[in-house]
C-alpha cells in the first residue's frame, strides 16, 4: 500500500527547564509486544468465520482502528469479528510482554519531568489492562473509544495534548506503523520511529531509534540522565 508522503514535523528537541514536554507513545508495537496475541485472536476469526485472509494481510494495517482495517480487508460481519478478535485478545492478552527496557525508559523521562500519554487504535477496555502492567503515570490515554477520528487522522494526538493542555510544539509521538508518522505530521508534532516495533518509516525519514534506551541519548540532554541508572 503506497502511503501519501507529508510534510515532515519539526524534529524532537530536548528538554528546556521552561517548557512542560510531553512524550506519547502508540501502545502496539512501542509498549508492548502484541504481535503473538494478534495473531492468535486472528486465527480464531479465520476458523469461526471463516476468513481466509492470512494474518499478514491484517498486520499491514497495524495502527488503524479495527473497523477500518475490516473495511480494507474487504471482510464481511465486521462487527461480529470484532467481537471474535476482542474476546480472544482478551483471552490471550497473557502472551503480551513489555519490550526490554521500555519501563525503565519511561520512568527516565518522568523523572526528567516528561509527562506521558498513550495513543494507540487498540479500544480502551483492551488497551488498559495492558498499560496497568507497566506501572507507569501516563497522564493522558485516547483510544478510538472517545471523539474524533482514529490514526491516520491528527484527532486522537491532537486531544491527548488538549487533555494535558500543551502545545504541539511541546510534544514528541514515538510509533512504528507509517499511520503514526502520518498522523503526527498532520498534527503538527514531533515524530520519533520506533525501530524495535512491527513497521518501516516512510518519507520523509524521521528520527529512529533502534531501541527504548536509545530514545533517552536522542531525546534527553547528559544531565537529566540518573547516575547508576540501568537505562
Amino acid at each position: 500500500m503506497t502511503v501519501p508522503t507529508h510534510e515532515s514535523a519539526p524534529a524532537p528537541a530536548a528538554p528546556s527547564d521552561q517548557t512542560s514536554r510531553v512524550l506519547l507513545l502508540d501502545l502496539d508495537g512501542v509498549l508492548l509486544d502484541t504481535r503473538p496475541v494478534m495473531r492468535k485472536a486472528w486465527q480464531k476469526v479465520q476458523e469461526i468465520h471463516g476468513v481466509a485472509l492470512p494474518f499478514r494481510d491484517y498486520e499491514r494495517h497495524l495502527g488503524r482502528e479495527f473497523g477500518d482495517i475490516m473495511q480494507r480487508l474487504g471482510v464481511t460481519h465486521p462487527e461480529a469479528v470484532r467481537r471474535t478478535y476482542e474476546a480472544e485478545s482478551e483471552a490471550t492478552a497473557y502472551l503480551a510482554q513489555e519490550f526490554a527496557g521500555i519501563v525503565e525508559t519511561l520512568h527516565a523521562f518522568v523523572a526528567a519531568d516528561w509527562r506521558l500519554g498513550v495513543v494507540t487504535s487498540k479500544h480502551v477496555d483492551r488497551a488498559a489492562p495492558l498499560l496497568a502492567r507497566l506501572g507507569c503515570p501516563f497522564a493522558a490515554i485516547r483510544t478510538p473509544a472517545g471523539v474524533g477520528r482514529s490514526k491516520p487522522a491528527p484527532d486522537p494526538l491532537l486531544l491527548a495534548l488538549v487533555d494535558l493542555g500543551v502545545d504541539p510544539a511541546a510534544a514528541v509521538y514515538v510509533g512504528d506503523m507509517a499511520v503514526d508518522q502520518e498522523s503526527a505530521a498532520r498534527a503538527g508534532v514531533a515524530y520519533v520511529h520506533a525501530g524495535w516495533g512491527y513497521g518501516q518509516p516512510t518519507t520523509p525519514a524521521p528520527e529512529t531509534a533502534a531501541s527504548p534506551r536509545e530514545l533517552l541519548s536522542l531525546l534527553l540532554p547528559a544531565r537529566h540522565l540518573v547516575e547508576g541508572s540501568t537505562v
